[in-house]
């Protein structure tokens, strides 16, 4: 790490700023979850990010529990998978905007809507492109899809 002496003061900034070494992986594949500054009661809070991003992050939960993750594992997926958070809008007044983006590779499966039948069935070790196996999540029954 280097620091530069003054260097608050020489650009002008309050806080540190930080040049992270090269991040590996990269991914290119995202599922981008959107939440606006209105609670699950329907409350608005005026250009509130926080309230934007938790709802963010709770359309991400509830999105997995879709796959057969629990909540509690999805939370657990969300806290430490590489996801990127960002404050996507604070022009709409009043709501702001917040997005989690969830790398959609770091999946043994697809969990893409356009290939997933949520809800319906559980996939068993499927990888993108491939015949998978799954289970019918009430009758129990097993069977092949492509």
């Amino acid at each position: 790490m280097e620091l530069i002496k003054g260097g608050v003061a020489k650009y002008g900034i309050k806080n540190p700023m930080f040049q992270p070494s090269p991040i590996v992986p990269r991914y290119d594949d995202y599922l981008i979850f959107e939440g606006i500054s209105v609670d699950e009661g329907g409350k608005q809070y005026y250009l509130d990010v926080h309230v934007a991003y938790r709802q963010a992050c709770l359309n991400a939960i509830e999105y997995l529990n879709k796959f057969g993750y629990t909540g509690e594992q999805a939370y657990a997926i969300l806290g430490t998978a590489p996801v990127q958070g960002h404050i996507s809008g604070m022009v709409d007044i009043p709501n702001a905007c917040a997005t989690l983006w969830l790398p959609t590779d770091i999946f043994e499966f697809d969990i893409t809507p356009r290939c997933r039948r949520a809800g319906q069935a559980k996939y068993e070790g499927c990888r993108f492109g491939e015949s998978v196996v799954i289970t019918h999540p009430k009758s129990g029954e097993s069977y092949a899809d492509v």
